[in-house]
Order: C-alpha cells, then structure tokens, then sequence
C-alpha cells in the first residue's frame, strides 16, 4: 500500500473535495485520503459485478439460531482486542455512530444529557434533534494544550436530571485516549446516578504511541449493563460513505428500547455496507498496521513543523485518531476558519462548531499524502508572513 499516493478525488463523489473550489487543499471532512484496503474493493466490485441490488440480509436471520458472519466477526473481534466477551445478540448494525448518538437520545423520554465539549458537532447535536436537554461538562485545557477532566463540573452536569452521557473516547477532536483511573471515576459517577452511558468509541483503532483504547464496557459487568458502545469500521478502513456502524449493547432491556426508538426511522445497513465492514474486518487488519506508523509520522511531522514555523499556534499531540486541534488564539486572527481558508486556501473544520472551549480553534484533517499536509503547512506559514502565493 501506498500511502504517498496523491489521488485526484475531486471528480469522484467525495465531499470534503468537491465541498470548496478546486484551488482549496481540504484539510477538513473526517474521511482519509488513502486507498481503503484492496480486499473490501475487491468484495464490493464482486456484488457489484452480480447485478442484482435487492434487500440484504440483517445482521441476523430469521432463525436465531443461525448468526450471521458480520456479528460473529465482531464478537471475535471484541473479544481479541480487549478481552471483551459479548453475544452475538448484543450487536446490533446500524447506518453510522451519528444515527446511533440520535437513537440513544431518542430512547429516552426525559431528563438531559450530558456532553464533553469540546466535541464532535453530532454529539452536540443529538439531544437536541429529541428535544432533550443538554447539559455541559467542558474538558479543561491545560498550559501545555492537552485536555483533562474537570470533575467537579462532571459531577454537577450528571445531577442536573441527567439520564445520559454521551463519551467520545478515543476523543473527537481534543485526541485523548482516556485513562482507566478516569473512565472508571466517569462511570461509578454515572452509575450512582443511574445514568446511561453512550460511548462513541469509533477511532479506537487508531491509536498512536501504542496508547490503550479501554472501552469503557469493560470494566465491570454493572457498568457494561448501563453502556451502548457504537462501534464502526468507517474511520478505521476508510469507509466512511458505505454507512455501516455498530451498536453493542448488553442489557436486554436497553437493547429493546434502542431498537424501539429506531423502528420506522433508521433503515437496516446497505448491502454494500454490510460487505465492506466483513471484508474490512476479515481481511484488513495488515493494511491498518501499515497505516498507523504513515499517520503517527505525519502527527509528528504536524507538531514539529507548528513548532518550529508556527509561533502563535499551539498543539497537543493526539494519542489517537488522525485529527490535530490546533490552538490559534495565539495568533489573534479573531476568526482563524476564514483566515486560512481566504489567505491560505486551506479548508479547517471551525473550532466554533465543536461548542464550548471551540472558539479561535480549528481542526485538521492529517489522513492524507505526506505532500499534502505539507504543502498545507507552507501555505499556512506563507499566510501568516505576508506572503502572497495563492
């Protein structure tokens, strides 16, 4: 696999490239730059070569007794990564961790739900989508621009008629991968409470410096009895546009009511969803170990550079994900999205959108060619010296 391949998307669908005119490098949308593995290519143009796109099957047959390859692939797959032994039954496809946040908050009929911003716009989003409450426990960002739980707002936001907490570990945008000792505090808080946790757990396969992903399920049979953990191969495998997530959810009861208040609303995953995560989490696991060293150098060739280049922007490395919250305030450009968007022609995602703590922030997207981003770099540098290339 060749990572340093530049492939021209901007005739293809994809919406991160065809989102701003053609001289704008987009540094911005979630979705990687890379060829997705060989093995899901190869299924998908083997049903598409068939010719027949009627109904696929659910992630489980009519008789129960016959499960169907997909859960059993995640079953293993869970129970190899993290010692995570969980049923079949338990696992339940769903068209991506968005409508699974959407879901989880539509299964409530009251009370409010806590979030951890800054974060992912989605997280925002879902409680008000159910008209629900939201209540806020924001990260606190430290002198060195890393991020850490403030508890005694954590504490306050669970007391406040809460009745679910919506995690984002590894975390979306800030880049933490939290702790055991942490998730643990989250979790007997919430339990004591009897708050339901929502664990978005998408980019826990994209750890860098051999970080730890502990899903937080795992700790105590209590607390997985209190989880929905959404899983997906989309970020991991890069396949973002064939919709296929997971939900794992233990608890019987919590299980019917999330596939209550999904019935009439939320479809069953698309054949070529379904396809593409077997074929992904079958058969591409030596593409993912050849992708995390190329992303974990180009985090590192990211912090050198703002360091070194930058002044006035600040970084904390990201232990997980392929995404870099970039601190501008330094720079006291006011609004630092348009800045680089109209002086740099490089496309962010606005810190403004991930809520609270957001603001003179931006977020990048370093899934992508090494000459990309580097290019993106220089232009960056070119911007905030005055020089006009564009």
């Amino acid at each position: 696999m060749n990572f340093d391949e530049v492939i021209n998307r901007r005739r293809s669908e994809s919406y991160k490239w065809r989102e701003y005119p053609e001289e704008v490098l987009p540094l911005f949308v979630a979705d990687m730059d890379f060829r997705s593995p060989e093995p899901v290519a190869h299924a998908l143009g083997a049903y598409v070569d068939e010719g027949i796109f009627g109904y696929p099957r659910g992630l489980h047959s009519h008789d129960r007794a016959q499960v169907h390859e997909l859960a059993a692939l995640v079953v293993d797959r869970l129970a190899h990564r993290y010692k995570w032994q969980i049923a079949a039954d338990d696992v339940i496809a769903i068209p991506g961790v968005v409508p699974g946040l959407n879901i989880a908050c539509r299964s409530l009929r009251e009370g409010s739900v806590l979030v951890q911003p800054p974060v992912y716009p989605p997280v925002l989003a879902a409680p008000k989508n159910s008209n629900l409450q939201l209540v806020e426990s924001p990260l606190h960002c430290q002198d060195d621009g890393s991020y850490s739980i403030d508890w005694d707002s954590f504490r306050s936001g669970v007391a406040q008629n809460t009745r679910l907490f919506i995690l984002c570990n590894p975390h979306n945008p800030v880049g933490r991968v939290f702790r055991r000792n942490e998730l643990e505090r989250m979790a007997e808080i919430c339990l004591s409470a009897n708050v339901t946790i929502c664990s978005d757990e998408i980019h826990s396969d994209l750890l860098l410096d051999r970080h730890q992903h502990i899903p937080i399920a795992t700790l105590d049979p209590e607390i997985a009895s209190h989880t929905v953990t959404l899983i997906s191969p989309s970020k991991t495998f890069n396949l973002a546009g064939l919709q296929c997530a997971f939900a794992i959810i233990p608890n019987s009861e919590l299980r019917q009511q999330f596939r209550s208040a999904r019935e009439g609303l939320v479809p069953w995953v698309n054949a070529m969803g379904l396809i593409g995560a077997e074929a992904a989490y079958r058969y591409g696991q030596s593409w993912l170990d050849k992708l995390l060293p190329y992303l974990q150098a180009n985090r590192d060739l990211l912090s050198d550079f703002i360091n070194r280049e930058l002044p006035g922007i600040r970084m904390s490395k990201p232990e997980a994900t392929y995404l870099a919250w970039l601190d501008c305030r330094g720079l006291k450009l006011g609004d630092p999205f348009n800045f680089f968007l109209n002086h740099a022609r490089v496309a962010f995602n606005d810190g403004r959108s991930f809520g609270t703590g957001g603001t003179g922030f931006v977020r990048l997207n370093f899934g992508c060619p090494r000459s990309t981003l580097e290019e993106a770099l220089t232009r960056m540098k070119l911007s905030l010296t005055g020089i006009q290339r564009i």
